[in-house]
């Protein structure tokens, strides 16, 4: 199912962004389509990618495959404050989860088959992927290829997970959180970011990270509830204006405390980081990032609804989450043939060595990419079969299973072994339960 996202203050209409990351593909030029949102996920896409190759350092070592980060170097955690744009992409969604609700609700759909059907969204695509992964993980060694170059693949592999995760969550507050954003506004959003806020200084006086894990909830959710005020038209360049402002000055004074991590990313992280658990300056610097691009939206839509643009975001958009999901293969192949095969290490970071091993590879990489993407496309749109409202127990349990699932293979990768069949198992045990058909009311006889 893929629809079209309209640009906000024009009305209903669907929109759907499968996982977040995947968009319609409309004739170009269409009206009311909202290429902006196109451009913004495009961007998160291609940092996303560039990350993975650039950041992890891999060394070859007898017998093994040593993986640090470009992260523990001097200068390295700067250069996160760059490419750390996941804050957009629940922007983006929020956006899309709006309208789409909004127009499904309009057709008379109830919330839970709403959530059901972006849920298989979010899971089927996984299934495939995973499975993958596990059997090439288990075929090399039972091939005799050494378990450790193998397993820091499959790890990395499992790492991108935590996004689709999260979203679980997302898609199943939505319809809440539309109501709340319904009745009470940006309240909604500020009551969010106050209890990252509460949550932060709860983290401090404990001492513990596990404290800090309530902001998945309240962080990831206070962004994309920012969406939902886009896609009613309320936020506009002068919102975008406070939003900067204060996104500014919270990531300034928070800074000057000395109490966070001056590293902007989870990826390939060897230290602590503001993204697990995510804090209040995540949360800031998101509301920056959004304010920023708000105020850039009419520049950025009129270079998007040109004709070239708009045929290359209506060509490449389709098809983002498959790449969000595949592209660990060829990064894997590219970084294993150099690095283990030829023993071709990362450069030093930061060195004009390392930013040409990183263009080299970069180029090499983008058709193996292209290519992946177009042979795995096959496996975003979930089955006929799976379809239906399972009625709220029922898909509450499926968001359980596929979140949980989801959250363990982002932990423990997709090797070898049996929990990541285990948390695979989860997966596809919550998109059968979904298609269980609603269950009925008996009637008391008499």
């Amino acid at each position: 199912m893929t629809t079209t996202v309209r640009r906000p203050g024009t009305g209903g209409g669907p929109s759907a962004l499968p996982a977040a990351v995947s968009a319609s593909v409309p004739q170009v030029g269409a009206p009311g389509r909202d290429r902006f949102l196109d451009v913004l996920r495009l961007l998160v896409m291609g940092l996303v990618v560039l990350q993975h190759w650039w950041l992890p350092v891999l060394t070859r070592q007898p017998g093994e495959l040593a993986a640090t980060s470009v992260i523990g170097v001097d200068g390295g955690s700067t250069l996160t404050w760059f490419v750390q744009v996941m804050p957009l992409i629940f922007f983006v969604g929020g956006a899309s989860n709006l309208l789409s609700w909004r127009s499904a609700s309009g057709r008379g759909s109830t919330a839970t088959a709403w959530v059901a059907r972006r849920l298989r969204r979010i899971a089927w695509p996984v299934v495939p992927v995973a499975a993958v992964w596990i059997g090439a993980a288990h075929l090399l060694s039972v091939g005799g290829v050494p378990e450790q170059p193998v397993s820091v693949a499959a790890e990395a592999a499992g790492m991108v997970l935590w996004f689709l995760a999260v979203y679980v969550l997302v898609v199943v507050a939505t319809p809440v959180l539309a109501a709340a954003d319904a009745r009470i506004g940006p309240w909604a959003a500020v009551a969010l970011f106050a209890a990252a806020g509460l949550t932060d200084a709860a983290r401090i006086a404990t001492g513990s990270d596990t404290a800090g894990y309530a902001n998945v909830v309240f962080v990831w959710l206070g962004l994309h509830q920012l969406g939902f005020l886009y896609a009613r038209g309320a936020l506009r360049a002068r919102q975008g204006a406070v939003l900067v402002a204060a996104g500014a000055a919270t990531v300034g004074v928070l800074a000057l405390t000395g109490l966070y991590s001056p590293n902007m990313t989870g990826v390939f992280a060897m230290e602590a980081s503001n993204v697990f658990p995510p804090n209040l300056v995540l949360a800031s610097v998101g509301a920056l990032q959004i304010g920023a691009a708000v105020l850039l939206r009419s520049w950025i839509s009129a270079w998007a609804d040109r004709p070239g643009p708009a045929r290359v975001l209506d060509l490449l958009c389709p098809r983002l989450m498959t790449v969000y999901l595949w592209h660990m293969i060829p990064v894997s192949v590219v970084s294993g043939t150099l690095v283990y095969g030829l023993g071709v290490d990362t450069p030093q970071p930061m060195t004009v060595s390392w930013l040409l091993f990183g263009a080299l590879g970069t180029a090499a990489l983008t058709p193996l990419v292209v290519l992946t993407a177009s042979l795995t496309a096959r496996f975003e749109e979930p089955p006929r079969l799976l379809a239906g409202d399972p009625g709220p127990i029922l898909v509450l349990a499926s968001a359980a299973l596929i979140g949980g699932g989801l959250g363990a293979l982002t932990g423990i990768g997709l090797g070898v072994g049996w929990r990541p069949l285990l948390a695979l198992a989860a997966v596809a045990a919550g998109l059968l339960l979904m298609n269980a058909p609603r269950l009925r009311r008996v009637r008391p006889v008499g």
